[in-house]
């Protein structure tokens, strides 16, 4: 056990929080020796902070019950106990920026599931099958913060990971125009049914914030960095327009995507691009990732959340229904966990690349 990195989870007691907590129970590299959060938790033991509100479907790990939860707020006494640190806290952007700067200035990485340091000029924000040469920008952001091995990474918003992939898989034939619709679980409010039985049967037709970041997240994503400046610039020859829908299930966000393309791809060579597509997980066999990252189902009633929202323990993209259009060249649907792949397990990626890459060492 000594060898593994010692890691807290920041925000360990809501939705996301237990999330990373139940992904990361047997890690082998990574051990949850510290939890943070509010200062109404502090002091309490793990079990007692969640009790009547623990939201997995397993129980929570035996390794983490009696751990004493500390205030979020006590950087130092947190950071002092940890190799690095998972963010998941529930604040305003404001705070979340400062408080993850305030960590990483204590020379422990910070791997942030939170949206306030995505946009930050010299922050990785990564999907490590897409971009995973987006983290040499953190070389520049070292030297912002005056640290030697603190830092802060992000990974892009839930609603963009059952499409931007797929478009990633496509890039040698050229797309430039997207429509897509997200039909978005209730978990990714950090709600189930029990929290929010107005859900029950019910379509919301507005998440506050979720379409800017559909339509700007996956732009940055295929950006590049600009050395002079030291930070990513967004790409910019590819268009999204998107709408984000709340609808009556709990886990699994589902799109449905209308793309243009400059090349005229066959049906063949688009389910071949998808399904041969790997990245740098794959490659270096990281603990968490996806064996096949994208799988194609050629049954017109697949996706479906039921059946497939756990495909490859919920770190891979399920993809169906791909035909051409009358307006567009080609459209699809596709599906991907949303607390899984897109948000604690692909934070956890995050961390296992940065761990490969050598940014993440033991204190």
């Amino acid at each position: 056990m000594s060898e593994k990195l010692k890691v807290g989870i920041l925000g360990g007691t809501g939705m996301v929080g237990q999330r990373f907590i139940s992904l990361l129970e047997n890690h082998p590299w990574f051990e949850v020796t510290t939890i943070a959060a509010s200062p109404r938790s502090a002091g309490k033991k793990y079990s007692e902070c969640v009790e009547g509100r623990w939201k997995m479907d397993t129980p929570i790990p035996e390794a983490v019950k009696d751990i004493i939860v500390k205030n979020v707020n006590e950087v130092e006494a947190v950071a002092s106990e940890v190799d690095f640190v998972f963010s998941a806290v529930d604040m305003t952007k404001d705070e979340i920026k400062a408080i993850e700067e305030a960590y990483a200035k204590t020379e422990t990485p910070v791997v942030s599931n939170n949206s306030a340091h995505r946009w930050t000029p010299d922050v990785p924000m990564v999907v490590p099958e897409i971009n995973p040469e987006h983290m040499d920008v953190i070389l520049y952001q070292k030297k912002r913060l005056g640290t030697t091995r603190g830092f802060i990474a992000v990974k892009p918003n839930c609603s963009i990971q059952s499409y931007a992939p797929v478009l990633n898989a496509w890039k040698e034939f050229e797309p430039y125009e997207v429509v897509v619709s997200t039909y978005q679980a209730i978990s990714g409010a950090g709600k189930t049914f029990k929290d929010w039985p107005e859900m029950d049967g019910n379509i919301i037709p507005y998440i506050g914030g979720e379409e800017e970041k559909s339509e700007k997240e996956p732009l940055r994503i295929w950006g590049h960095i600009d050395e002079a400046k030291g930070e990513i610039v967004p790409a910019d020859d590819i268009k999204i327009t998107s709408q984000c829908i709340r609808v009556p299930v709990l886990n699994g966000h589902t799109a449905t995507v209308f793309v243009k393309f400059k090349k005229k791809p066959t049906k063949e060579q688009l389910v071949e691009a998808m399904t041969s597509y790997k990245g740098a997980p794959q490659e270096l066999d990281l603990p968490s990732a996806p064996k096949q990252f994208i799988q194609y189902l050629e049954e017109d009633n697949r996706p479906q959340v039921q059946l497939d929202v756990n495909y490859e323990n919920g770190m891979g993209i399920s993809v169906g229904r791909l035909r051409e259009d009358s307006i567009y060249d080609w459209k699809f649907v596709g599906l991907s966990h949303n607390t899984v792949r897109g948000a604690a397990g692909g934070a956890v990626l995050c961390a296992e690349l940065l761990k490969a890459q050598g940014y993440i060492t033991k204190k």
